[in-house]
């Protein structure tokens, strides 16, 4: 049938049937007319309790062992923790209280009522977009379905088993541990992990984690605890419908020029019976285009062409705007919609720089410098996290000059909010499939189960510009080439077995999930793993790929090795610091705190708890000894804002060998000691404010090395910069000691070393310990990026009492200093509360004003106020 009207171009065509299954036939004949596919939500109304089968649970927790009520999306830990029938794992040292939940089996259920119209319909779909993890259906005692991958959706046509008025669903999880645990005892050779359990159930080296499509994080990592949970993490949903639906709708552009973008709308129609149907598709502001296909039982593709005119393109963040275009597309029944979908996009084109072992990223034909941080999960219970959680994380990293969020391959794949808001803010995301590290098993059936996972989450997500890469995984591949662990095992199970499991490998980061990517959302590059040389040689090396560097922070290497070399592309980099003190009282009690103290080492997960000791010795290396608490805060703040910005300055300074810089960790998944600059709370440590300066879009690096600096201009600008920059030597009264100063226009998209300064010269005769350098990069009349020179450590340099001064006008606080004042932080001690900058530096007789962020009064604020420096220290 053919139909047009005006504005609306029509073709017909014939569409054979595609590959996949095809649906079973439930009737003989549809009704004249389809109706709209309806949505009913299924998130309230559950109930919870040990399942029956688990006799030992319910024994050791009898009142668990009736109904209680259940949030979905949620998990059982949450809906105990809101009971509280179990203490709250992320206070104190609460963390094994909660273990039991993970090893034990629960049984979900809820009553569906349905009207005789509704069963009229001619499919009832279950649709569960998200089950944590090996879990049974059944509808009125009947099974439905068995699921096993937390990544993927569910669907199921459950017609069969309903009838009028009350229906029962059922769901029925086994513990994962439990469920695996008896294979992987039977192995000689389990497959190596990633972080052993701390609470006994799992023998070391036997993990069962490899083996489990479920974010890898729940079995601890050395920033998490440990928590298994349970449950219907995602929402859960009954779906009406009659001849067919839209399984999948993307849209893929296939070329785009100033003058026009062409676009194909593709359609993943399911049918259930031989027919006809109309396929409609329109981009924002152009005219609909119509077909008339011909559907065959099953899966069918159909594809629309669409065009923009005069199409405005999407730029990262500090390169453009974020222009973005909403497509839809839906079947027409008579006139009718019968189903419909929406995406929206934005126009860009993205390149890997891949000449002579380089890594990079073009976007729209520009090599941009990749200036971000490595997420991690936002909590531990991904059901409770919302755009209200994601959005202050998302626009600090923007606000501090980032471009770039990579999606770390150890969690789960993230709402469509969060990539929304990126795609909004114009923050380019570097997404992982979900793999934490471990050895992934080799038989074909998890590599199946694999494929479906990847197809659909990269379809749900490929209309969003923002992505610009998919990655195999985090840290598998070089772990698998470089790891002693990894050789072990592989010395240790012989050639043969080796073999079968690095193919499955193989096959799986360089076929599967390739495949997914060029199937599902081509144009946009695919990377074997992070990090990773795509096959073409070892992994983890800087003259080729992506780099990990660990030696600084694990390998308790000085800070200055980050100076040491130019990898092509540093995707992983870290040093940790403590939260701020008010976050540390909201998970530890009010006894005086101490770094070895229990509570303290629960909440440091490095090492296995001791990796306060490590951050002591740095501390003690390059800072000195701490006073007490607060002042270990403080210190291990800074130190962790000079390494980072150390080793940031350095990637930016290396461009183009270097295009990207990446630093370990953005957040946090729980309160406690880590890598992150952003602390559970959502307050910033001193390396989030140190970010808007190392990252700035011009700035300065003064790099000093066996008695010389030197002075590299960087600038991420695509025109170019006229600038001045000084460097000013003084001795601790601020008496001038020598100056270098000169005119430099900064050439776009660029780094340029310009001069290399000896001491003598700019210090004379000055002692080391008693005299530094200002060097500053002047653009108009403003100082736009300001370095430090300091001579020797800064535990060595003799910096004065900086005699500060603060003055209050409500929430705004001026801060003066009367002499140098090296790493000011503004400390308010146990009351929440977030500057809108920290952590700077204020020569002689410099002020500078910031505004208090605080539920507190501004009087309790002047109160609680510490202002620290390192001169202030001594």
């Amino acid at each position: 049938m053919r139909r047009s009207a005006a504005g609306i171009h029509t073709s017909t065509f014939l569409l054979g049937l595609a590959t996949s299954t095809a649906l079973p036939l439930l009737f003989a004949a549809a009704p004249a007319a389809a109706a709209q596919r309806s949505v009913t939500t299924l998130n309230d109304g559950w109930q919870v309790r040990i399942a029956p089968t688990d006799t030992t649970a319910a024994a050791a927790h009898p009142r668990e062992a009736k109904w209680f009520p259940a949030a979905v999306p949620g998990s059982v830990q949450q809906d105990l923790i809101a009971a509280a029938r179990v203490p709250d794992p992320f206070k104190g040292t609460n963390e094994g209280a909660i273990q039991w939940v993970g090893r034990t089996d629960w049984e979900y259920a809820r009553t569906l009522n349905l009207t005789l119209a509704m069963l009229a319909r001619d499919h009832l779909d279950l649709v569960f977009d998200g089950l944590d993890t090996f879990a049974k259906v059944n509808v009125n005692g009947h099974p439905l379905l068995t699921a096993n991958n937390a990544h993927r959706r569910w669907r199921v046509d459950a017609k069969a088993f309903l009838k009028p008025g009350h229906n029962t669903i059922t769901i029925t999880f086994a513990a994962p541990i439990r469920t695996l645990q008896p294979m992987v005892l039977a192995e000689k050779n389990p497959l190596p992990g990633e972080y052993d359990s701390a609470f006994g159930d799992e023998p070391k080296g036997k993990q069962t984690s490899p083996y489990i499509r479920k974010p890898k994080y729940h079995y601890s990592w050395d920033w998490g605890p440990r928590i298994l949970a349970v449950g219907p993490w995602r929402p859960i949903r009954l779906e009406a419908w009659d001849n067919a639906r839209i399984d999948e709708f993307r849209v893929e552009q296939e070329a785009l020029t100033d003058i026009e973008a062409r676009l194909m709308a593709v359609f993943d129609i399911v049918a259930d019976q031989p027919g006809t149907t109309t396929v409609r598709a329109v981009v924002e502001g152009g005219a609909p285009m119509l077909r008339q296909v011909a559907l065959a039982p099953g899966h069918n593709r159909v594809t629309i062409p669409l065009t923009v005119a005069q199409p405005k393109r999407w730029q990262p963040i500090g390169y453009g705007e974020q222009p973005l275009y909403r497509v839809s597309g839906s079947l027409l029944s008579d006139d009718a919609v019968e189903d419909s979908a929406e995406r929206r996009i934005g126009l860009r084109t993205v390149e890997l720089i891949r000449e002579g072992g380089s890594f990079g990223f073009r976007v729209n034909g520009t090599a941009i410098f990749a200036k971000g941080a490595n997420l991690i999960p936002f909590d531990m219970f991904p059901a409770r996290v919302t755009p209200a959680t994601m959005r202050p994380l998302l626009t600090a990293a923007r606000d501090t000059h980032m471009n770039m969020i990579r999606v770390w391959g150890g969690g789960y794949y993230l709402d469509d909010a969060f990539y929304d808001m990126a795609d909004e803010m114009g923050l380019m995301v570097w997404q992982d499939f979900m793999f934490g590290g471990a050895v992934t098993p080799p038989d074909a059936a998890f590599r199946e189960n694999v494929r479906i996972e990847a197809e659909e989450q990269v379809a749900r997500l490929q209309s969003h510009p923002s992505i610009v890469l998919w990655a195999g995984g985090n840290e598998i591949l070089s772990g698998w080439e470089n790891w002693s662990d990894r050789k072990a095992f592989k010395k240790a199970m012989g050639p043969d077995e080796q073999e079968r499991i690095g193919v499955g490998m193989a096959v799986l980061f360089d076929r599967v999930l390739r495949g997914a990517v060029t199937a599902k959302s081509p144009g946009v590059p695919y990377w074997p793993g992070s990090p990773s040389t795509d096959y073409e040689g070892p992994t983890d090396t800087d003259k080729d790929g992506d780099r990990h560097f660990w030696d600084v922070w694990s390998g308790s290497k000085p800070v200055e090795r980050y100076l040491d070399s130019c990898p092509r592309f540093m995707s992983e980099y870290g040093f940790q610091a403590m939260p701020d003190l008010s976050t540390i009282r909201g998970f530890a009690d009010s006894k005086p705190l101490a770094a070895d103290s229990p509570v303290m080492k629960a909440h440091q997960r490095f090492l296995a708890g001791e990796g306060n000791e490590r951050l002591l010795f740095y501390i003690r290396e390059r800072l000195g000894e701490p006073r007490d608490f607060a002042d270990l805060v403080y210190l291990s703040q800074v130190n962790q804002a000079q390494a980072i910005g150390m080793a940031a300055l350095h990637h930016r300074a290396c461009r183009p060998v270097t295009m990207g810089s990446l630093y370990w960790q953005l957040n946090d998944v729980w309160p406690a000691i880590s890598w992150a600059s952003i602390d559970h709370d959502g307050r910033w440590k001193l390396l989030q404010y140190e970010t808007r300066r190392f990252f700035a879009p011009q700035a300065i690096v003064a790099e000093r090395h066996d008695g010389r600096t030197r002075i590299a201009l960087v600038s991420d600008a695509t025109t170019p910069t006229p600038a001045r920059w000084r460097v000013r030597a003084m001795d601790m009264a601020g008496r001038p000691l020598g100056e270098r100063t000169g005119d430099a226009t900064l050439a776009p998209l660029s780094a340029a070393d310009i001069v290399t300064l000896d001491d003598a010269a700019l210090f004379g005769t000055a002692a080391p310990g008693a005299s530094y350098a200002v060097a500053e990069l002047i653009v108009g009349d403003a100082v736009v990026s300001r370095a430090i020179v300091e001579r020797a450590l800064p535990k060595a340099m003799a910096y004065p009492d900086p005699k500060i001064t603060v003055a209050w006008k409500g929430r705004d606080l001026t801060v003066t200093a009367g002499a140098f004042a090296r790493a000011i932080m503004l400390d308010f001690g146990d009351t929440a509360a977030q500057p809108s900058d920290d952590g700077f530096d204020l020569l002689p007789g410099e002020s500078r004003t910031v505004t208090i962020a605080s539920t507190a009064s501004p009087a309790a604020l002047a109160r609680a106020l510490t202002v620290r420096s390192l001169g202030s220290r001594r």
